[in-house]
């Protein structure tokens, strides 16, 4: 089905865009995000919409049976997808492997021409974008990608990474390279001593950060995370979305957060969109989305998060306090 923008109704009965009708009733132990500064339930207002997709439509030409030279087939990866994100909102884009949110990603970044559909920024088209609005959308929308040490460089030091975009647009970074990188490496909690290392050198999670670094050097308008955290420990996983929030709060860009592990998108995303086979089945407000899923898939998703029992969670907490007691007992 054509994606469209979830609304919630009034606080008592939430509720979601979707191909179901039946509604049921889902809780999780997660702990959810505290909304974006720009965040509304249902959706971005018509003038606050920062992008939006348009039936979009992605096709892959597939071999034939007939051999090499034989005529091919296609393969509909994106069917008719829409959304809308907000300015300083944070739209979660869900689903299982192949359901086609990766390929969403990189139309909406532009990393790959739509067959068919209509992406816009700010109410201007950029489907077709090239020469220099390619550049200015380049600076407007970055992207931080799943596995970092395939996204970077190895030859590089984080100084000629991080100021790689800057480069591409053609500016200088005030106040020069060497300063300009060791500040944005201390805005994501990197030791700015280490400019000259190369990735290698770093582990995942930290890798991730110069990742991150690169993508705030041109001040975008939008971040595309795709799977960012989902190669990293559980640990450095929420280290790394604290980074992503609190930079969020003080740049006040919009993400568009690509994830399969609906406990992470609990913590960091203020809408949800669920895609399968392509389409998107499913959209809405966060807490409308987990709590009241309408289409099956959704619920199959969220039924497959594990859950804490409400005992051991009481155990564990206690568990901690004793811990706690011991460490400031004279």
């Amino acid at each position: 089905m054509t994606g469209s923008s979830g609304r919630t109704a009034p606080p008592t009965t939430p509720t979601t865009s979707t191909t179901s009708t039946t509604s049921t009733t889902s809780t999780t132990s997660t702990n959810p995000a505290t909304p974006s500064p720009g965040a509304r339930p249902g959706g971005p207002a018509p003038g606050d919409v920062l992008l939006r997709a348009e039936h979009l439509v992605k096709e892959f030409a597939v071999a034939g049976s007939g051999g090499l030279f034989s005529r091919g087939e296609t393969f509909r990866a994106v069917d008719d997808v829409s959304l809308e994100i907000g300015h300083r909102e944070t739209l979660a884009l869900v689903g299982e492997s192949g359901s086609g949110k990766s390929t969403t990603a990189r139309l909406v970044a532009r990393l790959v021409d739509p067959t068919s559909g209509r992406v816009e920024l700010d109410g201007r088209d950029v489907t077709t974008t090239t020469g220099r609005d390619l550049h200015a959308f380049r600076g407007d929308v970055q992207m931080v990608f799943q596995d970092p040490y395939s996204s970077l460089n190895p030859r590089h030091t984080v100084e000629r990474i991080v100021t790689a975009p800057l480069v591409y647009q053609g500016r200088k970074p005030p106040g020069g390279a060497r300063a300009f990188t060791q500040q944005l490496m201390e805005r994501v909690g990197l030791d700015p001593q280490q400019w000259q290392r190369h990735p290698a050198q770093f582990s995942g999670g930290q890798a991730q950060r110069i990742g991150i670094a690169r993508a705030l050097a041109v001040s975008p308008r939008l971040v595309v995370c795709d799977e960012a955290v989902s190669a990293l420990d559980v640990s450095v996983q929420a280290q790394v979305i604290n980074l992503l929030r609190r930079l969020q709060r003080e740049e006040g860009f919009s993400y568009l957060f690509i994830a399969h592990d609906l406990a992470v998108v609990r913590q960091i995303a203020d809408r949800v969109a669920v895609m399968s086979g392509g389409r998107i089945v499913e959209q809405g407000a966060r807490d409308a989305v987990f709590e009241h899923p309408q289409h099956e898939y959704t619920k199959a998703l969220l039924a497959a998060v594990p859950r804490i029992r409400p005992e051991w969670e009481a155990a564990r907490r206690a568990n901690r306090q004793r811990h706690h007691d011991r460490s400031v007992t004279p």
